[in-house]
């Protein structure tokens, strides 16, 4: 399926277009004016005329993309004429800084989602609900088996996992931007005070959160520790790739447990090899997706990622919503180093 001519948003070998604004919403390849809904390496790439993005993200998108990008860095809600197009983004509470980009022009108005969560998340700025004729939505866990507990709930989990074992070293694997602040955010909320360790990779984006002022628990990076110092008792926060790399090796008899969405199916754990999971993501469980398309209020859904067909049909034969998968045109599109191939954000199971 691809999106209809003539409309306000069309499919090109670069991505999603906007003849009206001339750009594209996270572009897969370089163009001149790039819209981006959050600083994920699958939606924020390297190589474009302009960057168009929220403030919050600034830190992160050049780190990530390079300290001389052409930034412009705009607030949630904000109004602005691009070309022929009135451009807004709204947050999408997915990681820091991430938004839904709403555009209008020739009497019609289109929303494109991005990554996105509707329950509540102590490090980044609450889902807002926005309306549009046309909708464009992800569906990473568009099957009616995802459906999230709170983030206080698994913190406490995580909390009775790691202090139940106080002669091992804890080591949690979370993506390392946006997945690992939350649980450091979500922690904190449950009043935990104590220190925790990070990996390098996850240490070098929390300057960009304490800028923002997102309250964690204290941190230190592992590598500020003596390599002598027992590790027993602690927790650690690392990336995936870091599992049974050569970093694990200063690691003494350590417990290992991964955090993902994924860790509502039965058997991704063993598959993984640790030997706890806790269920957390960054994106929307089922009731979220539903609950967002109604919200839209869109007369026209089009469905990228994940279980894009099958949710396209729920809509068109239970909700009675025109809606049509677009997930065919986005596959192999990510390539960040969370539960997809890369940096921090939920993806389909088997390309992480």
């Amino acid at each position: 399926m691809s999106l209809p001519t003539g409309g306000l948003l069309r499919l090109t070998p670069q991505g999603l277009y906007c003849p009206a604004a001339e750009a594209w919403i996270d572009p897969w390849r370089p163009v001149a004016r790039a819209l981006i809904t959050h600083a994920h390496a699958d939606h924020a790439r390297p190589g474009c005329g302009e960057y168009w993005a929220i403030g919050a993200s600034e830190a992160i998108l050049r780190q990530r993309l390079g300290a001389g990008i052409s930034l412009i860095p705009v607030d949630y809600g904000q109004l602005h004429r691009i070309g022929a197009a009135r451009v807004s983004f709204h947050s999408a509470g997915h990681v820091l800084g991430s938004a839904q980009i709403r555009l209008e022009a020739g009497g019609e108005s289109w929303l494109v989602s991005g990554d996105y969560k509707r329950c509540a998340d102590p490090s980044c700025a609450p889902f807002e609900p926005v309306q549009a004729d046309v909708f464009i939505t992800e569906a990473t866990f568009g099957l009616p088996v995802y459906r999230w507990s709170s983030g206080a709930a698994v913190a406490n989990a995580i909390r009775a996992w790691w202090q139940g074992a106080p002669e091992r070293p804890s080591l949690l694997f979370a993506y390392a931007f946006g997945k690992a602040q939350r649980l450091l955010a979500e922690l904190a909320a449950i009043g935990v005070e104590q220190e925790v360790l990070l990996h390098g990779a996850v240490q070098a984006l929390m300057p960009a959160y304490r800028q923002e002022g997102v309250a964690m628990v204290p941190t230190r990076p592992v590598s500020d520790l003596p390599r002598s110092e027992s590790l027993a008792g602690k927790l650690v926060i690392a990336p995936p790739s870091a599992h049974r790399s050569a970093w694990m090796k200063r690691f003494k008899d350590p417990q290992t447990a991964f955090v993902s969405g994924w860790m509502a199916v039965r058997g991704a754990r063993r598959r993984r090899g640790f030997e706890r999971g806790f269920v957390l993501s960054d994106h929307a469980d089922w009731d979220g997706l539903l609950r967002t398309v109604r919200d839209t209020g869109a007369r026209q859904v089009y469905v990228t990622h994940g279980n894009s067909d099958g949710l396209a049909r729920y809509l068109r034969e239970v909700e009675g919503i025109a809606a049509e998968p677009l997930g065919r045109a986005f596959e192999g599109e990510r390539s960040d180093e969370g539960e997809t191939a890369g940096g921090g954000d939920d993806g389909p199971e088997s390309a992480s």
